[in-house]
């Protein structure tokens, strides 16, 4: 008989746990959730004040039955499921489901799975706290109310099997909507001109940008500008009228929060948000590292507070002083936003001397890059600032003003270990200035006009997606990989390279939605209802009375818009493709994997046909048409109509028009 019992939810975390603690002492996991709502039915009592019908989940039966036997025979059951609302909610449904006496069961919680802050929670128990349990389950009916009402409707006007999503099918609208910018997006002209000036003393160039008239800014929209303004400064001397000196600093970004990782792991690493969940996972569940056995190497990484220990603050100042010296180091405090639940801290390495390269060989190689990132971004964040020097010059050319900046790293402070990436285009201007004078003379070497067009705004990306969720208050940390991971699976929108782009599915669900269910499908209400979860999590609201106030107005839309669409057809749109089994016009049509061709005379003709993506462009080999495929990992790939049969052209890259 075990005196403790801790039950956690994964294997992994267990097997970490029971290494620092002693014989007597049992750990098993519960494998995530054992209790959740039924997938047949609704499973929310409106009529009983919204009572929530949990069953235990299929196939866990004999699990339970383990778990059971094995709190019966403990003296004290310890319940150690991850510090978060949803994990708070598994150890509820566990306290309510292992048939002994509440007395006997209490609740723990880490940040980090450490030796001592294992044995530090064993000794510090606590209650399950009701009002984190109560704001993940109104998350879940709330959830479960929405997409069991609304997803019907889609089945009747688009397509069986569909469903929508609160959060989810916000996020679809962000896409469509920035796709739908894109297209209408109009380019304007416009016009940048600089000149190559070389400086007689030291013999050194550099560049400098057309800025204006008279030191007055002034943009070039067209040729005829340019050519005008470089007419009248055939003969023009550039002076030097003003030289300004400077020194910036840059300082570190903060710890990783759930988001600011997943973008950095993005851009940096090339990782999807699941991915990068998934290695965090493990990294903070343990690794076995030799000499010091199964170890968690990061603190939990569901988090959106960039707030540190003083623990932690203090082994980064031992390392840093020890590693780069007394100049790298600065103690930096970040504040946390406002919005944030700042319940633990931000995500950082849990010992500070088990540097990436230390312990390489016992990590997987994108294991050892999510860790580098994340001890190599904590460590940085304790840092000096980088100070630049900087200059920027004032020139005039026959009363045409150009400027030139540049800018010297002085010293590197945190950007020795870390530089925060970015999904902007930003140019960091590194030129060197040569040391000049006021009312110096430089030397026109050339000129070079340069022609641009305003670009559309950029379709989403994952990282710049979660940043964009996070900024409107839509989710929170541990809903943005679920969400973007749920709507590329159910092909509402499809990744091309890294851009998220949505499906004609997507598009089609989106409009039904926003014409129909407008409150829904909001961001303001929805960054509205996640306010409300927080307001019960901090026990100042009941979950029962959010839901009810939100339920009867939308039980109403609901029944107003079946009303409405009951005697609307959704008319198919139809194509220029010719049934070839009974030769009526076909139709296009929304399936599981995207659009596709229908014969409109179902069911007596059942006749279907994908639709073929062509290219203006002729096969290099035959000058048959060009077809674009899909391989099962979505990239696209181009082929031949001809081939197998009379051309074996076949190319991920997209073939090139030959210039006449």
């Amino acid at each position: 008989m075990a005196d403790k019992l801790i039950i956690v939810e994964s294997p992994a975390k267990a097997n970490t746990i029971k290494k620092f603690l002693g014989g007597s002492t049992k750990v098993v996991a519960s494998m995530g959730h054992v209790r959740d709502l039924p997938k047949s039915k609704l499973g929310v009592n409106v009529e009983n004040n919204f009572e929530p019908e949990y069953i235990n989940i299929r196939g866990k039966g004999d699990l339970i039955k383990e778990l059971k036997k094995d709190a019966k025979s403990a003296k004290k059951v310890y319940l150690a499921t991850d510090p978060d609302r949803e994990r708070e909610a598994i150890a509820w449904h566990l306290s309510n489901m292992l048939d002994v006496d509440k007395d006997k069961i209490t609740r723990v919680t880490f940040n980090e799975i450490t030796k001592t802050a294992v044995q530090k929670a064993i000794k510090e128990p606590r209650d399950i706290d009701i009002n984190l349990v109560n704001a993940q389950q109104a998350r879940r009916v709330l959830d479960r109310i929405v997409g069991y009402k609304i997803s019907p409707v889609l089945w009747k006007k688009v397509r069986r099997g569909l469903s929508a999503g609160r959060v989810q099918s916000v996020a679809v609208k962000l896409i469509v909507d920035r796709e739908e910018e894109i297209e209408k997006f109009v380019p304007e002209e416009y016009w940048n001109l600089y000149v190559q000036l070389l400086d007689e003393k030291s013999k050194k160039t550099f560049e400098a940008k057309f800025y204006g008239k008279d030191n007055k800014k002034q943009d070039i929209h067209n040729k005829e500008q340019v050519d005008e303004i470089v007419k009248n400064m055939k003969d023009a001397k550039y002076i030097i009228e003003d030289i300004k000196k400077g020194e910036k600093k840059r300082t570190p970004a903060p710890p990783f929060t759930t988001s600011t990782m997943q973008q950095e792991a993005s851009r940096k690493l090339g990782f999807s948000l699941k991915k990068t969940m998934s290695i965090a996972q493990g990294l903070y569940e343990g690794i076995k590292i030799p000499e010091k056995g199964t170890v968690g190497l990061i603190t939990y990484m569901r988090t959106d507070s960039t707030r540190i220990s003083e623990e932690a603050r203090a082994t980064a100042k031992e390392h840093i002083l020890k590693t780069y010296g007394e100049k790298y180091y600065e103690n930096r405090y970040y504040k946390t936003n406002k919005d944030a639940q700042d319940a633990h801290e931000g995500i950082r390495p849990t010992y500070a001397d088990l540097e990436p390269e230390k312990i390489k060989d016992a990590l997987t190689k994108d294991q050892y890059k999510l860790y580098k990132l994340i001890y190599n971004r904590f460590m940085a964040s304790q840092m000096t600032a980088a100070i630049f020097d900087t200059v920027s010059v004032t020139i005039d050319a026959n009363t045409y003003t150009f400027k030139a900046s540049g800018q010297n790293l002085k010293f590197k402070g945190f950007m020795t270990l870390y530089v925060e990436g970015t999904d902007d285009k930003v140019e960091e201007n590194d030129e060197t200035i040569p040391e000049l004078e006021l009312k110096q003379e430089v030397k026109k070497q050339k000129m070079e006009p340069k022609q641009s067009f305003t670009e559309p705004p950029p379709r989403y990306t994952e990282a710049s997606l979660v940043k964009a969720l996070e900024e409107k208050g839509i989710g929170r940390p541990s809903t943005y990989s679920p969400t973007i991971t749920t709507i590329l699976e159910r092909r509402y929108i499809e990744k091309e390279q890294k851009q998220l782009v949505p499906t004609e599915l997507g598009k089609v669900v989106n409009k039904l939605l926003t014409e129909n269910f407008t409150d829904i499908i909001n961001v303001e209400f929805t960054a509205n209802i996640e306010n409300q979860f927080d307001n019960i999590a901090e026990g100042k609201e009941n979950w029962k009375d959010m839901i009810r106030e939100f339920y009867t107005p939308f039980e109403e839309n609901v029944e107003k818009v079946e009303k409405e669409l009951e005697h609307v057809q959704m008319i198919d749109e139809v194509s220029d493709v010719p049934c070839d089994k009974c030769g009526r016009m076909m139709v296009y049509k929304y399936g599981k994997f995207g659009k596709f061709l229908a014969c409109p005379g179902y069911p007596e003709c059942k006749n279907t046909k994908p639709i073929i993506e062509t290219i203006d462009v002729p096969c290099p080999k035959c000058g048959g048409t060009i077809q674009v495929r899909k391989a099962k990992s979505k990239k696209k790939y181009y082929i031949c109509e001809n081939n197998p049969k009379s051309c074996d052209y076949i190319s991920w890259n997209k073939p090139k028009k030959e210039k006449s």
